[in-house]
């Protein structure tokens, strides 16, 4: 599903905004807890399926605001270039919203492993060694993607 865009002739295709998902380096996960004060953190993510996987130590803020609230945007921003003559800037983004959960057992491995191959390719066997020392160390979430909406100028 995607969102209404004000500015048609600047929307991405819905299989152009999955593939700045999959190649973007990071994104800014957007939450708000029950005070309703926005918060929005920079991480690491992998893009599995229709859901963005990410993980967290076992305690912080992050986690209090999602207990209050599992609602959340995720933003990822690709290319940029900035256009001093036009007063402009080309770009590409993509926000997707959903459901926040925390994941466990298989699907907590297949997601640390994810991230894994995105980050350190060239390291997978010693990344899957980092994962087992550290796993209870380490919380996983995912946001189940419920709408995406990509945006670009060219």
């Amino acid at each position: 599903m995607q969102y209404e865009l004000r500015r048609k002739d600047r929307g991405m295709p819905e299989s152009e905004a999955r593939d700045l998902l999959e190649r973007g380096e990071y994104g800014v996960l957007s939450l708000c807890g029950a005070d309703n004060e926005p918060y929005g953190l920079p991480l690491s993510y992998c893009l599995l399926d229709n859901a963005i996987y990410f993980h967290c130590t076992l305690e912080g803020r992050k986690l209090a605001l999602l207990a209050a609230n599992n609602r959340a945007s995720f933003c990822v921003v690709g290319a940029t270039e900035l256009l001093p003559e036009k007063f402009s800037t080309r770009y590409e983004s993509v926000i997707v919203s959903g459901v926040v959960t925390e994941v466990q057992g298989d699907e907590k491995q297949r997601s640390l492993a994810g991230l894994v191959d995105k980050y350190c390719p060239m390291h997978h066997e010693k990344g899957l060694q980092y994962i087992a020392a550290d796993a209870a160390k380490t919380r996983v979430f995912k946001l189940q993607i419920d709408t995406i909406c990509g945006k670009t100028r060219r």
